[in-house]
């Protein structure tokens, strides 16, 4: 692969009119995916070894944003992150075209739902849950009526959707930050890391040690694609 070279205009058209769109790259994803890409496979290496406050400076962007879209790139299987440490992030790059939501769907098979009637992962990946109503309730089904954070049941008028990562760090109305909880969590949360307000949450005894153990779970579990809702039929 490294040895092969880029068709640069197919390498920019898949970017544009099919990964960033499929994937809901923001903008930050956009800049700090073209740049990777420029210092690696368009040079022909196949792994890069950089350090975020480089990419920052370089882009004109804070570090927050930066890394950040790092952690979202490496989750959309843009990259695959090998190592961090002190040093910096050591990644493997990946094409538009060797990414798996982009991959076209093959002869006969129908796109519609992906394996045990899931919805197809690009469908998913794209979608803002937050734009009507029935999106939003798909989240709060998730949870099956129980506070993401406290696990406490629910009642709809004192359940609302909080976003993990925060707007104010570039958080996304994606199914993989949005969770359903109890309006007085959402409040004391507020922009604080969710591993911190869970560790809150046991503190104060709300959790025991092994509910903190699995919601620390089901974070990464979150992050990662693994609770995965159930699109409404007319996808609205």
């Amino acid at each position: 692969m490294p040895n092969q070279s880029l068709n640069a205009k197919l390498l920019w058209m898949q970017f544009e009119d099919i990964l960033a769109p499929r994937l809901g790259l923001t903008v930050f994803d956009r800049a700090v995916y073209s740049y990777l890409l420029r210092h690696s496979l368009v040079v022909g290496k196949l792994r890069l070894h950089f350090a975020v406050m480089s990419v920052a400076r370089d882009l004109g962007l804070s570090n927050g944003p930066v890394r950040q879209a790092v952690r979202r790139l490496d989750e959309l299987g843009a990259l695959r992150l090998l190592e961090r440490s002190k040093t910096g992030h050591f990644v493997e790059m990946r094409l538009p075209e060797q990414i798996r939501a982009t991959r076209p769907v093959k002869d006969g098979a129908s796109g519609a739902t992906g394996a045990a009637g899931e919805p197809p992962a690009s469908k998913l990946e794209a979608t803002d849950f937050l734009k009507t109503w029935a999106l939003r309730k798909s989240i709060h089904d998730r949870e099956r009526g129980a506070c993401f954070y406290c696990l406490r049941r629910t009642p709809a008028h004192v359940q609302c959707l909080d976003h993990v990562v925060p707007r104010a760090r570039c958080g996304r109305h994606s199914y993989r930050n949005l969770v359903s909880c109890y309006m007085e969590c959402n409040f004391h949360k507020n922009d604080r890391p969710a591993p911190d307000f869970l560790r809150t949450l046991y503190r104060q005894g709300r959790l025991t040690p092994a509910e903190l153990d699995a919601r620390l779970r089901a974070l990464k579990d979150l992050a990662a694609g693994k609770l995965r809702p159930a699109l409404p039929e007319n996808g609205k």
